[in-house]
């Protein structure tokens, strides 16, 4: 029997990619599409509510879920550690599972790893991320994700230096490290991270090229995953097997 996928934000960029990907997937079928019109007691019947809506929506699809005792995937952007801090006590005494993806490439899970694996090393970080002027967050999920886990990975050595934050020009401090968001247009989604030390520095590029190519072999790993997870999971990283697993 199919796992009947309730999608919120269906019609949307993201939501398009999603839906094509179920379509594609053995034992999955979408139930109902939801659009910026559409009442939440439309997710009723469903066994997996996907979300791919915005910031705003995001908060009241996972409660909803949540209550109704039906597991999350939220690929919507926007969701800090603090957020999420939010929504796990709801989750986890409901019995539930709630899976964020900041971002559903291989490649960037990778790359936000990497980050993370050589944040001890280097005293200096800054995160560079581009997306299509027509992207309503900044920074970026994935730029938050990876900030937050190269925070997490220096808890010995304690925060990364970051000079005259106080400067606007000097971008946003996401857990102690300066992110720098471009929106412009012929972009899809880019991310640099720099790591910087006594006479080198190192550096992580993620760039993405074609969303649908990119984003569908870790939305068909997630599907199951959301489906069968209990509590909270944050992160691709935790969903392929990489030998390195960072805390979510």
């Amino acid at each position: 029997m199919s796992t009947q996928v309730a999608l919120v934000g269906g019609t949307g960029k993201l939501g398009r990619v999603i839906r094509a990907a179920i379509d594609e997937l053995d034992g999955f079928e979408v139930r109902s599409i939801l659009g910026s019109s559409s009442a939440l007691s439309e997710l009723d019947g469903a066994d997996l509510i996907v979300d791919a809506s915005t910031p705003a929506v995001s908060v009241d699809v996972v409660r909803t879920a949540t209550e109704s005792g039906v597991n999350v995937l939220v690929g919507t952007s926007g969701w800090s550690q603090e957020r999420i801090a939010l929504v796990r006590p709801l989750v986890e005494n409901a019995g539930t599972g709630a899976l964020f993806i900041p971002n559903f490439s291989l490649g960037s899970a990778l790359g936000t790893v990497l980050a993370a694996v050589a944040a001890p090393f280097f005293p200096s970080a800054e995160v560079i991320e581009a997306h299509r002027d027509t992207k309503i967050d900044s920074p970026s999920g994935t730029a938050v994700r990876t900030a937050e886990l190269m925070s997490d990975a220096r808890m010995e050595q304690g925060p990364f230096s970051a000079p005259h934050v106080d400067q606007r020009a000097r971008g946003q401090q996401v857990a102690g490290i300066p992110v720098h968001s471009l929106r412009r247009p012929g972009v899809v989604a880019k991310q640099e991270v720099i790591l910087s030390g006594a006479g080198e520095s190192l550096s992580f590029v993620h760039d993405t090229i074609d969303p649908a190519a990119a984003y569908a072999p870790g939305i068909r790993l997630a599907l199951p995953y959301a489906r069968d997870v209990r509590g909270v999971v944050v992160g691709l990283e935790n969903v392929i097997d990489l030998g390195i697993r960072p805390r979510s």
